[in-house]
């Protein structure tokens, strides 16, 4: 799969690392017994993250668990004296839903190639060590770009990138977007356009280096910062439902840069953007309707690409359907 960005460390990450520093360096001598309610009071965590750390530990063969649901330190050679005293250590703060959602963006995303998917809240916040709130905050960021809806059920679905989910989002894209170009026109940066041009002809040129993260910027100046200029907020508020495609090219231009050779869109986008420059509103309307159109049958093919070349590893807060 795609790099996706890396976090802090979680919560019992934290835990874990620094009671294993403790049990081989004898500041937790052999035979000490420590309990998830001692381990969350010590750390100032909650009791999830403090479980997760003791079976992890357990796992590699530090403590044993005993029958009573406490654990027991094995790791230091019985007998010993022991370290210093244990001081009583700050981790960091639980992360918010800013910080984890680009990681669960594009989990979700990369996933929806393959189908589509149920997302569980509860299984989302326990996997991450985080409360409920965060993971509420972090699902209703993925609903409001949407790649997220309710389905007829209540619970949350990640639809997948169907042909038939795929024609239903660029037909709103080039039903709603032509619209709200018209409306930002007149009130648009005075240096907007010229800097969009000269960007897309560098990105054009021979010699250009083109990677995923400039295909996504300019891809979103044009569908999404010049469009924001409309001035209609309902209308900016539609059109973020088909524009969860542009997430999901984030993903897709990592994968596939290679796929057409040159990238077929910046060339369209010249011309768009060279259309309202002269004031041929309806030229560069009918130029977005014909690049919308195309990108559609792209944007299939770049799925169809995805799936051949990854696959998914298996996460507990999303199940495919």
């Amino acid at each position: 799969m795609a790099e996706i960005s890396r976090l802090a460390p979680r919560l019992y990450q934290q835990a874990t690392e620094m009671l294993s520093r403790e049990i081989r360096a004898g500041a937790l001598p052999h035979g000490t017994m420590v309990t998830q309610m001692g381990i969350a009071a010590r750390f100032g965590i909650s009791r999830a993250p403090a479980r997760r750390a003791l079976e992890d530990l357990a796992a590699v063969g530090l403590l044993l668990r005993l029958s009573s649901g406490r654990y027991q330190v094995q790791g230091s050679a019985p007998g010993g004296t022991g370290g210093p005293a244990l001081s009583r250590p700050q981790l960091v703060a639980q992360p918010g839903w800013e910080m984890l959602y680009p990681e669960i963006e594009m989990e979700v995303v990369s996933r929806t190639s393959f189908g589509s998917w149920r997302l569980n809240e509860a299984q989302l916040a326990r996997h991450y060590g985080v409360s409920r709130t965060v993971a509420r905050d972090v699902v209703a960021r993925l609903q409001n770009r949407g790649l997220l809806r309710k389905d007829d059920s209540g619970r949350w679905l990640a639809p997948g990138l169907t042909s038939h989910h795929i024609d239903e989002l660029f037909e709103l894209r080039w039903l709603l977007e032509p619209v709200a170009m018209e409306k930002a026109l007149p009130h648009l940066p005075a240096d907007m356009l010229g800097a969009m041009q000269a960007e897309l002809e560098a990105a054009m040129a021979p010699e250009a280096e083109r990677n995923a993260a400039l295909l996504d910027r300019l891809e979103h100046q044009l569908h999404v910062e010049l469009l924001s200029h409309c001035g209609n907020d309902a209308l900016i508020r539609a059109l973020r439902l088909p524009q969860s495609l542009l997430i999901a090219h984030h993903m897709l231009y990592q994968l596939t840069l290679e796929l057409f050779g040159t990238e077929p869109f910046l060339g369209e986008h010249l011309e768009i953007v060279n259309r309202m420059g002269t004031g041929d509103l309806e030229g560069a309307k009918a130029a977005l309707v014909a690049h919308l159109r195309i990108s559609r049958r792209r944007s299939m093919l770049r799925v169809e690409a995805v799936r051949d070349m990854i696959q998914p590893d298996p996460l507990a807060y999303l199940e495919r359907i």
